[in-house]
């Protein structure tokens, strides 16, 4: 699961309903959407209430099917590598990345996520003059529509975004099937500049994404400061909403 995931079950505060909520997740992979839809309509407890188990669950299943699966809940930050063995210090060549990676196919698909079949390596697609490489290519078959990655191992800057952008729209052109939905392109870069997130046309956008990748996994120090930055970002919400209720 996601971080996302993890902060949407930190605002459960019983401790049996958090973790059947982070199971059924797991299971039935949920996406962001729907476990917060779950969590909010309050899924757990009216199952444990009701007399008619069956018709609860069946009436979530409905729910659920309403939420159309969302590239953004499939994508992955950070992208945790550390199947590949590689050191984390020292200049990584994108080509022995991307040479690690198909050394170790199966692994990155499971780490990627569901749905997702390999389609191509440095895959060309051309226009009338020039001949541009896409480093990885992907079908995502629960989403219906081709995922394009770029391996960038140094700084995310505007113009790998920018390159990507144009691969995505080139791919929808010339590659897109008709019943196929819109491209999705995901930069797996080293490390991401937030201003270039936010002020460039990943922000907001449901086609292109930026994640970074990680070559260790994290320290049991990192995960705490990450989990505390996350339960100070909900109780500063919790208290905003409740200010905002104030008559």
């Amino acid at each position: 699961m996601s971080w996302t995931h993890y902060r949407l079950l930190l605002r459960v505060d019983s401790t049996e309903a958090r973790q059947w909520y982070m199971q059924e997740a797991a299971s039935q992979n949920w996406s962001t959407r729907a476990l917060e839809r779950q969590i909010g309509t309050l899924y757990h407890e009216r199952l444990l209430l009701s007399q008619d188990k069956a018709a609860v669950s069946a009436e979530a299943q409905v729910d659920l099917a309403a939420l159309a699966p969302s590239p953004r809940a499939f994508v992955r930050d950070p992208v945790m590598l550390e199947f590949l063995g590689l050191p984390d210090t020292g200049r990584l060549l994108e080509a022995k990345l991307e040479s690690a990676l198909m050394d170790k196919l199966q692994q990155f698909l499971l780490e990627l996520g569901k749905g997702f079949a390999f389609v191509a390596r440095q895959q060309r697609i051309s226009t009338e003059t020039q001949d541009f490489y896409i480093d990885l290519v992907f079908y995502n078959y629960l989403l219906k529509c081709f995922v394009l990655i770029d391996l960038k191992t140094g700084h995310l800057t505007h113009q790998d975004v920018g390159q990507m952008d144009m691969y995505v729209r080139m791919y929808d052109e010339l590659r897109r099937g008709a019943d196929d939905n819109p491209t999705v392109g995901i930069l797996l870069c080293g490390s991401k500049d937030q201003s270039v997130a936010r002020y460039s046309v990943l922000n907001g956008s449901e086609q292109l994404f930026a994640s970074k990748y990680r070559l260790v996994l994290p320290s049991e120090e990192e995960l705490r400061l990450e989990l505390q930055r996350d339960r100070e970002d909900i109780e500063t919400h919790q208290n905003l909403s409740g200010e905002d209720d104030k008559p």
